[in-house]
């Protein structure tokens, strides 16, 4: 079972793709990209995946170079030649090749990939234990909301998370946090689950959209409003969302522990909710 790649019109091993030294994302990181994931060989929230990637590109004044429906096909395709179990899809579209000039360059084609590697879920023993995290500044540009290829302040936030031995770096920008390296942070205060809101400060993650709205249905309080680092570690439990951390909640941020050390009680709710729903 190979890891497959698309790269502007064709399929092939991922081993053997290329794009050219001149492209404006590895010159400029002038892109964008969506992670997906599969739940028994199918893809997951494709559309909601899609329709941020289109605003994205719109931010940047970028074409998409295929319709949703034509990449919705394309990925259908990249898994059915890769054939894996479970599969990790990157989708990533840059504004193409041009000699290196800042301005965007005129009627440019852009370069549009695809990458089909297998996914390896967390272990349900790392899931019932609950994970650590550190908190370090947000240093990360003015855009969050638009899921560029310019990732290096989350790159460097997640290395200092590896350093220290934890799983996620929980930011902090004005002493307020807004999210983790790859992740949303969720808490649950005085029995209300909050998180920052969406905006500029932060990706909205399809997954934080989904688990906020199982919450709702269970009646559960929810408030997107911004949390301070003291409030964060005063939490009774805090919770990390995403496409490949599903609800995954932390036990210890900055050494200290969160609630009883434990996962809690809203966050074993969401996860099983989260669980019954991609079946």
């Amino acid at each position: 079972m190979p890891d497959i790649a698309y790269v502007n019109g064709r399929f092939g091993p991922l081993a053997d793709a290329v794009v050219n030294i001149e492209d404006r994302g590895f010159q400029f990181g002038d892109g964008v990209y969506e992670v997906m994931r599969t739940y028994r060989g199918q893809p997951f929230s494709v559309e909601a995946h899609l329709t941020r990637l289109e605003r994205s590109a719109q931010a940047l004044q970028l074409s998409t170079g295929h319709t949703a429906a034509q990449w919705t096909s394309l990925i259908h395709e990249g898994l059915r030649l890769s054939r894996f179990p479970e599969t990790k899809i990157y989708l990533q579209i840059t504004r193409g090749r041009a000699p290196r000039d800042h301005p965007f360059p005129i009627d440019l084609a852009p370069t549009t990939v695809l990458t089909f590697r297998e996914l390896h879920p967390l272990e349900a023993s790392v899931r019932n234990a609950g994970v650590q995290a550190i908190t370090i500044d947000d240093i990360r540009w003015g855009r969050c909301d638009i899921k560029s290829v310019n990732l290096l302040a989350n790159v460097l936030a997640r290395q200092r998370a590896k350093e220290a031995g934890v799983f996620e770096a929980i930011l902090i920008r004005e002493g307020m946090v807004t999210e983790g390296s790859v992740s949303n942070v969720v808490v649950v205060r005085n029995g209300v689950i909050q998180t920052a809101p969406e905006g500029h400060r932060i990706l909205s993650g399809v997954t934080r959209a989904i688990v906020l709205e199982l919450a709702r249905k269970e009646g559960l309080p929810v408030s997107e409003a911004f949390v301070s680092r003291e409030e964060l570690l005063a939490a009774s439990e805090v919770f990390l969302t995403g496409t490949t951390v599903e609800v995954l909640s932390v036990v210890r941020v900055d050494g200290q522990v969160i609630g009883d050390g434990a996962p809690g009680a809203v966050s074993r709710l969401l996860s099983a909710r989260w669980n019954a729903l991609i079946g």
